[in-house]
């Protein structure tokens, strides 16, 4: 089309300098040439910006896609997923069947007996971050690198440490001491990492759907045992492992962990700082540090971005029905 226009313009003018007497006959030829030429150049110029602005548009995956739904705004701005409700239903079965094993063998009686629950839990729960760094390192091995990726893999690797230091905590107390409780924890561990594992490989929101829904179980089974068993707690004494972690180590993992924080006074990311008497402010701080897992997940799974919404945002992953 560009190229008709300025041959015609060129014919004009062509005209009129080869036959003068014609020229005034061929004029309004030519500036309807130039024009025409220039309206081409303008919807051409419409056509790149619009092609320009398609090709910009950066899909979600296909399994991302079947497996969450948008849905309102948040008041930041930001627009939630929806988990897809057959996927939701069955991330809840698995996680609630697991969590109601563990509830069953091992009940909270407020005897030495529940930290052998704990350890169970804490084992089960720190797995999927071992997943999730395994198939990101695999992509990242074969090439597949971002700056997202990456600080996923740091804040991912963060939280694995944190769960660890529960564990330690748990062990301390003698959560571990049996080994019946070992070989069953472990066991659970092991089976539990290789299904998240394929989870995350076919759809990222899902496995940490999955993760979003333990801690959650953990937040609430934490906050229970300091309600009923406050003043048992504020009797004994804090662990050496858990003052080291929580006070006296190097924050740096600790802050990378905690992604979803309030603003100070000064309009900045404030900082977490355990302070610990007794073993009751121990447990507050892993109820707590549960708490912040969650707050990442949701993020993750609703935003695909670990800082999605604030704290006051923060909501559980809703389901969206199947078929509308």
């Amino acid at each position: 089309m560009k190229i008709s226009a300025v041959l015609l313009a060129s014919l004009a003018a062509g005209a009129s300098a080869f036959a003068p007497n014609a020229a005034p006959r061929f004029a309004h030829r030519a500036d309807a040439a130039v024009s025409y030429n220039n309206q081409i150049g303008r919807l051409n110029a419409e056509v790149e910006t619009k092609e320009v602005e398609k090709t910009a548009v950066d899909p979600a995956p296909a399994a991302a896609a079947a497996a969450v739904a948008m849905s309102a705004p948040s008041s930041g701005g930001m627009v939630a997923r929806e988990m897809n409700e057959g996927i939701f239903n069955f991330n809840k079965k698995v996680i609630d069947t697991v969590y109601d094993i563990i509830c069953f063998l091992y009940p909270v009686t407020g005897t030495k007996r529940d930290f052998a629950r704990f350890y169970v839990l804490e084992t089960v729960a720190r797995v999927p971050y071992f997943a999730y760094l395994s198939v990101l390192h695999l992509r990242e091995t074969f090439g597949e690198r971002c700056e997202k990726q990456s600080e996923r893999m740091r804040t991912h690797y963060a939280e694995a440490d944190n769960e660890l230091h529960h564990l330690l905590i748990m062990e301390s107390l003698g959560g571990n001491s049996s080994i019946i409780d070992r070989t069953l924890a472990q066991s659970m561990a092991f089976g539990y990492y290789w299904y998240v594992i394929g989870v995350y490989a076919w759809n990222q929101a899902a496995a940490y759907h999955l993760s979003e829904l333990i801690e959650d179980h953990a937040f609430n089974t934490y906050n229970g045992f300091l309600t009923e068993y406050a003043d048992s707690l504020k009797s004994q004494p804090v662990p050496p492992v858990a003052q080291k972690y929580y006070v006296e180590d190097n924050p740096f993992l600790f802050d990378l962990f905690c992604t979803v924080k309030d603003l100070d006074d000064d309009g900045k990311f404030s900082n977490r700082r355990p302070e610990l008497e007794t073993l009751y402010d121990v447990f507050v701080n892993v109820r707590d540090d549960e708490r912040e897992h969650w707050k990442t997940l949701c993020n993750l799974v609703q935003y695909d971005d670990m800082q999605g919404v604030e704290n006051k945002d923060c909501k559980s992953t809703a389901p969206t029905p199947e078929f509308n």
